[in-house]
């Protein structure tokens, strides 16, 4: 490409043409342009394969990016009550939104691991952890109601006659955002509502309520603080059952009252409201193309999903797939950033060199393609043994395990690396008329939602003291993908556990180490070659690092960007 450079004294129609500015970064094929994910899918059928080709041609278009920019820029409005003062609760987006979610439905990504398709059999998790990485680096706020919709049928199946009522609509391709009843409709979304004003996190603190009402269901009254994608056709909510009036004073039980989860649809059969009163939406820092809500429950009727007082333990069939949606949308973000900085880096001349030729921003480049190669392999690691948990003990241990410690370290790696490809395009990655500044601002959302960096970490400490056979068997699958540095690796992280069990404040530090040590794995048996060795070398085995661009000059930082992100 010709730049043109600037003369000594430029005159007024020179200054108007820029010089010296990167292309903009649109028109590429964002899963072509990825040999890492190119090389974790040449397995799978060749027509699944074209369809992951012309998924990633879509994202990287200049068509998805300004759907992208739109949706976030023109946000939704909450709109109460109508001109007479009547209620009618209504969340208006732009059409751009409608877009990205027609898109998506398109492509499965609200039921696609449920699906009868012959050919992702085996593979589905996999194959649909891909398409959220594709999909993540345009927009990620409407890949929240596809993740609760997909969600959703694992809390479902504790009720198999709710389920078989509203799996069909789930499972539909063809996107329906009409007001209507949801048996009405072609395609339905589902949401779900925990956390309320008191309790966040703990959410046996809740104090939202259901009476039975006969025949007809429950009625719930209540709140929930942060309720997302308030258009979606029904939710699944937790609260408690209120005990009926002659058991009102008995005898307190020594435990406490567990939530139950209830099936709140949106629009009733008749046509009308079902007691939803939205009072706003959340004015989020990032992930502005989705509604979050605030709503309280008048009277809602809602269906009882699973046995009373088990509803927490219903809700987390839906949160663990969640949560993986989390690691997936982190890593697509990454994986967006580190592109968009390669690219610029390309084109700009400083110093009379290509930024990319230049050793420090190369070294940095580099540093940063091993975290998001690294995040990619591991989101599809996990995705694998989602595919395979039901029929292999050890996968289901690796799923149960490395969840929590993945989540922890893909979403918490996210926005510093997406920090620092900004910097790599300076003040033009930190406007907004650019990708990265929407990109940096949706990061930190996917290490808060579905549980934040201490819940996961808790989460990890709890099977390394209820159940330490579980991480025993994934400590032995690391091993044996790990090769020739396995067992001072392994052995490091035991003690370091050991360590842990002694000392719980410092179980961040295991956590992080277990998944490093799993991406590490995750990069060895997908035969990145010098990828995973530099990887194990720099993050499980090299001195602290704080920020990127601490290789060494044994490795070599040029090859590593190239195997990451080629040159076109």
């Amino acid at each position: 490409m010709n730049i043109k450079q600037p003369n000594a004294i430029a005159d007024t129609a020179d200054c108007e043409e820029p010089f010296n500015q990167s292309p903009a970064f649109l028109g590429h094929n964002a899963f072509t342009s990825d040999p890492l994910l190119v090389r974790l899918t040449s397995h799978l059928p060749q027509t699944v394969v074209q369809s992951l080709q012309e998924l990633g041609q879509w994202a990287g278009s200049l068509a998805a990016n300004d759907l992208a920019r739109l949706a976030n820029t023109q946000v939704p409005e909450l709109k109460t009550h109508d001109a007479k003062g009547y209620r009618q609760d209504i969340v208006e987006y732009h059409p751009a939104w409608h877009s990205l979610m027609q898109k998506g439905v398109e492509n499965g990504l609200h039921c696609s691991i449920w699906d009868e398709d012959r050919d992702e059999k085996g593979a589905r998790n996999l194959v649909r952890a891909v398409r959220y990485i594709l999909v993540a680096g345009t927009d990620c706020g409407h890949l929240c109601p596809m993740t609760m919709t997909n969600a959703s049928v694992g809390a479902l199946k504790s009720a198999p006659d709710i389920l078989a009522q509203w799996l069909p609509h789930i499972l539909s391709r063809e996107y329906d955002a009409s007001q209507r009843p949801p048996a009405q409709k072609a395609n339905v979304q589902i949401g779900m509502g925990m956390t309320e004003k008191q309790g966040g996190t703990d959410l046996r603190a809740n104090i939202s309520s259901a009476t039975e009402a006969g025949n007809q269901g429950w009625r719930i009254s209540g709140h929930k603080w942060f309720m997302s994608a308030p258009m979606c056709d029904a939710f699944l909510i937790l609260a408690h059952i209120s005990k009926p009036e002659q058991e009102a004073g008995a005898k307190q039980s020594a435990s406490p009252p567990q939530p139950s989860c209830f099936l709140v649809p949106r629009i009733l059969e008749d046509g009308s409201r079902n007691g939803l009163h939205f009072q706003r939406l959340k004015d989020k820092l990032g992930n502005r193309s989705n509604a979050s809500s605030e709503v309280e429950f008048n009277n809602s009727l809602g269906y009882l999903i699973g046995e009373p007082g088990r509803g927490l333990r219903v809700i987390l069939e839906m949160v663990t797939l969640t949560r993986l949606d989390c690691i997936s949308a982190s890593a697509g973000l990454m994986r967006a950033a580190l592109a968009e900085a390669v690219h610029h880096c390309r084109y700009r001349k400083t110093f009379g060199a290509n930024l990319i030729d230049q050793p420090i921003m190369t070294s940095v480049l580099a540093d940063m393609a091993l975290d998001v190669a690294g995040a990619t392999a591991l989101s599809l690691r996990l995705a694998r043994s989602f595919d395979r948990a039901s029929s292999d003990k050890a996968e289901a241990a690796y799923a149960r395990v490395m969840t929590p410690a993945i989540k922890y370290w893909v979403c918490k790696t996210a926005p510093a690396l997406i920090a620092e490809a900004m910097e790599c395009l300076g003040g033009n990655g930190y406007v907004e008329e650019g990708n990265l500044a929407r990109h940096y601002r949706e990061a930190p959302v996917n290490s808060i939602w579905e549980g934040s960096g201490n819940v996961m970490c808790l989460d990890v400490l709890r099977v390394m003291k209820q159940n330490p056979a579980l991480l025993d068997i994934v400590l032995e699958m690391l091993a044996r993908d790990l090769g020739e540095s396995a067992d001072r690796t392994i052995g490091e992280l035991k003690e370091l556990g050991r360590n842990t069990l002694e000392n719980e404040g410092a179980t961040r530090i295991f956590t992080e180490q277990l998944a490093l040590v799993g991406a590490a794995a995750a990069l060895h048996a997908s035969d990145s070659g010098e990828l995973a060795g530099v990887f194990a070398g720099t993050r499980l085995q090299g001195g602290w690092r704080a920020t990127y661009g601490m290789l060494g000059a044994e490795h070599d930082a040029r090859a590593i960007i190239e195997q990451v992100c080629p040159a076109e």
